[in-house]
């Protein structure tokens, strides 16, 4: 009896998971934000909540296309893309969407410090 070591099973694995992700059995399909509201946060909106890890209650929410300059959001919290039909949502370093700038993915929490983080991109 043949004896496989786990080496290679291992490597047979990650052949066949490769393999897939090149076929696109594994790809996702385009993101979409959830039709309903999350915490406060409503269908078409992205949200910043209050500071702190257990909020959950929003501090700012945007739901029309612009720039947006943030006051007073600091230390970590949480941030939401609530938005549909792919609109895109930024946190940027400087005032009017200006130095660098994170996309916030569709649907997704995401954890932020947004001491350096000045203001918002809402677009489509």
């Amino acid at each position: 009896m043949a004896r496989t070591s786990i080496r290679t099973k291992l490597a047979a694995v990650a052949a066949t998971g490769m393999l897939a992700l090149g076929t696109g059995v594994l790809a996702a399909g385009p993101a979409q934000a959830s039709d309903h509201e999350v915490l406060g946060c409503p269908s078409g909106f992205a949200c910043i909540y209050t500071e702190g890890w257990y909020s959950t209650t929003v501090s700012q929410k945007w739901d029309g296309a612009g720039t947006y300059n943030l006051s007073n959001q600091e230390n970590g919290h949480w941030v939401l893309n609530n938005q549909t039909q792919n609109w895109k949502f930024k946190l940027c370093t400087g005032y009017g969407g200006t130095g660098s700038c994170e996309d916030m993915p569709l649907d997704k929490w995401q954890w932020r410090n947004l001491t350096p983080i000045n203001s918002v991109i809402v677009s489509p």
